[in-house]
């Protein structure tokens, strides 16, 4: 490609870029985004999880295991 026509070119290729961006930024008529009925549903299951979480670190066996895990990691480092 010659510089003259890369010149040439690059309205065409902004002209597509922006019309590629027009289409990925607007909504056009479908639902972007959750209602608030999806957003009870979200946090509920998201405080579940992490309950379950805290009741899986916060058990002997594990606190054990990550005990053991730092122990071993600080008796390699020192």
């Amino acid at each position: 490609m010659t510089p003259s026509t890369v010149d040439r070119d690059r309205p065409d290729r902004l002209r597509w870029f922006r019309a590629r961006w027009a289409l990925l930024t607007t909504a056009r008529g479908h639902d972007r985004g959750m209602s608030t009925a999806e957003y009870a549903v979200g946090t509920i299951a998201a405080c579940a999880f992490a309950a379950l979480l805290f009741k899986v670190v916060t058990s002997p066996e594990v606190q054990q295991l990550i005990t053991g895990l730092i122990n071993r990691a600080l008796s390699v480092a020192g």
